[in-house]
Formats: structure tokens, C-alpha cells, sequence
């Protein structure tokens, strides 16, 4: 068997797995775990969990030994069953012959010290990982906690959402002594919305109190993105916390996680606002979408947004979403749209495809508008999209052209003329059937071989 012990975030470990490390003679963790525990036997051979291969490799080689030589005792930090080593452990040797001891998460623990529930909150990864990911469910969700690593922490995710609105909550060491008045400035913060930091504000001196531990003081600070951009905040964090204040209590559901997907989509027009009937008819919408794909943690572009209709639909579906018009009234007109449906849409002021340089790259792409730009268009965001792009228009003779742009890009291009007839009542109780105007919808979708090639 394989004793797995959570441990790291102030929780005094339960007493069976305190015998268990009285009875190792392997012990595989972190300098800073190998140190915190003082019932390790002098006898047990320690491995410094570095690199996960020669770990794994020195637990089997002790499995192979006879059964007196003690347990295989592998110490991690809070739950190791939460994006922790239990995975590894259990794809290499077997679930079976795992015995978990879980501690606290860093998760669970940062939301305590702020007092927040966190059944509500979407968890997300980016120790090891494109950051783009985190920073996509952090645009698009009022609560997510973010597990960091080097290259992908406080900084690069401040950085990444300055112009969100969000609020990041950094909890650094965490179980290395709570500072209690720290947390209750928070709290407060959080409610009012005002402040910009607590336990040590804006600089970097250990909070007034804290207990040490390995070096390091718990710390539990409130900054805006720009804040956490400009700090280094050194090897100690534990978890980041991005919130929309106005968001963070949400109603109890039996759900944990993010929201539900959408019971429906491709809405109904008169779900808009929009103006002279200028907006996507759900029946295009709804191949639209089902081309694109929109999911939580991907980032998609809706060109020409009107009245973004498909941006918002988008952002149901759990995308973040930045929609690109060219017209203030329009701006304003998605950007209220997104509010009347509880969503986050980043609405930009500008023209295609001068604006879009300075935009993150997609996932995916809409394109509701361009004119004569259209071409010119759909070569740039078939350029940088990294699985799809969807172009709908309603003149023939630019079908061409967008179905070669989408080629040019190395994508597989494929479309469809829509048709469709709603039913409409005549007087007398009779129903007759309204054509609406036919649409071209092209899309091109990226082939996963040509996929490396895109923009990273």
C-alpha cells in the first residue's frame, strides 16, 4: 500500500496518518513537508518530490522490497486528490493500492479566510498549463479560484484581466499562521468594494502576526489586476481567488461548479435589443453555435457584433466572449444585452481587422459584418483562430472570396445556404408560412494536425 497524507494548510494531521509515518520507511514530498513532519523515523529513506518520474520510480522500487521494510508514505499539500498527485499515483500503481489521507485544499481554505462559500466557484488549473485557460473562465465567471505555478501566477493572471473589473485575492502560505484581523479587512473590503489590499496591502512585508513557517508568513491580500501585475509575489502562493464583487453570492442550487448550460439557446429575436431588425435570426444562430462551439475556458470573437446577439449566446454557453462594433450605439447596445442576460461580454469600439490586432487570441469566430472589408477580415481571425471561424452573409457574391480566405488559412471549409419559413398568422384564425431572407453561413475548422501552427 501507498499512504497518501494531505497536509500544508494549517490542519493538524489525523491520528492514523500520524501512525502511518511512524511506520514508513520511504517518505516522498517537498522540502517543506519533509521539514513540517517530526514523526518520520530516522530509518525511512526521504526522496525530495521534485520532478514526478524519479519519484514514482523510487515508490516502486521500495514496493518491490519485503513488507517489514515499512510503509511508502508520499506527503503532499491540502488534498492530494484535488488536481494533486493522487492521479499519478493511482494511474502508475493502481486506485487500489492508494490509502488517502486528505487535508485541507488551498481552495477550501482561501475561500474560509474570506468567508465565502466556494460550491458556486469554478476551479481551474494553471500550475503546469496555458495560463489562457484560466484567464478565459476568470473573464467569463464571477468566482474562480486559480491553482498557480511559475510563469502562471498572480502577476501574468493580473496582467491578463486589467480591464476586467475583476478583483484578485492572493493567499500566499497558506496554513503558516491565519492573520484573523487581515481576513476581517477583507471581508469588509469585499463587501463594500472599496480598498485596495489587506493583510499587507500593496507591499511585500510579512502581515503583522502571522506565524512563520519555512520561511514564509500567511498572507491573504485583496488587489485589483493592475496591483498584482506590477508584485513579485515569489514561490509561496497558494491560490488566487478572481472575483466579480457584485457576483460572488450567488442563489444555493444543488449543482456544485459553474452554472448550468443554458436549458435554451439560439434565442428568440425579441430576446435583444436590437435595432431596424438588424440582429442574427436564431435559425442561423443556432448552426452558428453549433460551429462554434463555445465552452467554459475558451475565448471566442464575435466580428460585426450588432447587437451581439451571438456574443451573449456565446457567453451562456460559458465562454468569455469580446465583441468587436464599430459603432458606440452598438457598443452600447451589446453591452446592454450582455447585462440583461447576466453575462460578461467585453465590448470593443472599432473596425475590423485594425482593431483586432490588439486583441487575445480566439478559440473561435463569428462574423456577422465587414462589407467590402469582409475578405480582409476573415483572413485575419482565420489566421489566429485556433479550432473554427463561421461567417455568415447574405450577399452571394462574396461567398467566393471568404471560402478562399478560409482555405488560404489552412482551414477545412465547408457551408450551407439557409432557408427558412416562419410560421405566421392571417386573420381568421389561419396561419400562413413568411420566408426570411436567406443566409450564406461558411465556416472553416482547423484540422488538429495543422494546429501547432497557430499563434500561441
Amino acid at each position: 500500500m501507498i499512504t497518501v497524507v494531505g497536509t500544508g494548510t494549517g490542519a493538524p494531521l489525523p491520528p492514523d496518518a500520524g501512525a502511518a509515518l511512524a511506520g514508513a520507511g520511504l517518505v516522498v514530498g517537498g522540502r517543506r513537508h519533509l521539514a513540517a513532519v517530526t514523526t518520520i523515523p530516522d530509518t525511512a529513506e526521504r526522496v525530495v518530490l521534485g520532478p514526478l518520474a524519479p519519484a514514482l520510480d523510487a515508490i516502486e522500487q521500495f514496493l518491490e522490497k519485503p513488507a517489514d521494510q515499512g510503509r511508502a508514505v508520499v506527503l503532499a499539500s491540502g488534498d492530494p486528490g484535488f488536481f494533486g498527485i493522487v492521479r499519478a499515483l493511482a494511474e502508475r500503481f493502481g486506485a487500489e493500492r492508494l490509502e488517502v489521507h486528505p487535508g485541507v485544499s488551498s481552495v477550501a481554505t482561501a475561500f474560509a479566510r474570506i468567508g465565502l462559500t466556494w460550491d458556486d466557484a469554478v476551479v481551474v488549473s494553471a500550475h503546469g498549463r496555458d495560463l489562457r485557460t484560466a484567464v478565459n473562465v476568470c473573464r467569463a465567471h464571477p468566482k474562480v479560484a486559480v491553482l498557480t505555478g511559475p510563469g502562471s501566477g498572480p502577476a501574468e493572471l493580473g496582467a491578463a484581466l486589467r480591464s476586467s473589473g475583476r478583483v484578485l485575492v492572493v493567499a500566499s502560505a497558506l496554513g503558516a499562521g491565519a492573520d484573523s484581523g487581515a481576513a476581517s479587512a477583507l471581508n469588509a473590503g469585499a463587501a463594500s468594494g472599496s480598498g485596495t489590499g489587506t493583510g499587507t496591502g500593496t507591499g511585500s512585508s510579512p502581515a503583522a502576526g502571522s506565524v512563520t513557517h519555512s520561511g514564509e508568513r500567511e498572507r491573504v491580500e485583496r488587489v485589483t489586476p493592475a496591483e498584482a501585475a506590477a508584485r513579485d509575489w515569489g514561490p509561496a502562493v497558494s491560490v488566487v481567488l478572481c472575483l466579480d464583487e457584485a457576483r460572488v453570492l450567488s442563489p444555493m442550487r444543488a449543482i456544485a461548479g459553474p452554472p448550468p448550460r443554458p436549458a435554451q439557446w439560439a434565442l428568440e429575436e425579441g430576446e435583444f435589443t436590437h435595432r431596424d431588425s438588424m440582429i442574427t435570426k436564431f435559425e442561423v444562430r443556432a448552426l452558428a453555435l453549433a460551429r462554434l462551439g463555445p465552452r467554459l475556458g475558451e475565448h471566442v470573437w464575435d466580428i460585426g457584433a450588432g447587437s451581439g446577439s451571438v456574443a451573449v449566446e456565446c457567453a451562456r454557453l460559458g465562454a468569455a466572449v469580446t465583441a468587436v462594433e464599430k459603432t458606440l450605439d452598438g457598443v452600447e447596445r451589446v453591452r446592454a444585452n450582455a447585462a440583461a442576460h447576466g453575462v460578461d461580454v467585453t465590448a470593443v469600439h472599432g473596425a475590423a481587422p485594425t482593431v483586432l490586432s490588439d486583441l487575445p487570441d480566439p478559440d473561435a469566430v463569428f462574423i456577422g459584418g465587414g462589407g467590402r472589408e469582409l475578405p480582409a477580415i476573415v483572413t485575419a481571425c482565420a489566421r489566429r483562430a485556433r479550432r473554427s471561424v463561421v461567417v455568415a452573409m447574405a450577399a452571394l457574391d462574396r461567398v467566393p472570396a471568404v471560402r478562399d480566405a478560409l482555405v488560404a488559412a489552412g482551414l477545412d471549409c465547408d457551408g450551407v445556404l439557409l432557408q427558412s419559413s416562419r410560421l405566421a398568422p392571417l386573420p381568421g384564425d389561419v396561419t400562413r408560412l413568411a420566408a426570411t431572407n436567406p443566409v450564406f453561413l461558411l465556416w472553416g475548422v482547423r484540422p488538429p494536425a495543422r494546429s501547432e501552427g497557430v499563434a500561441q
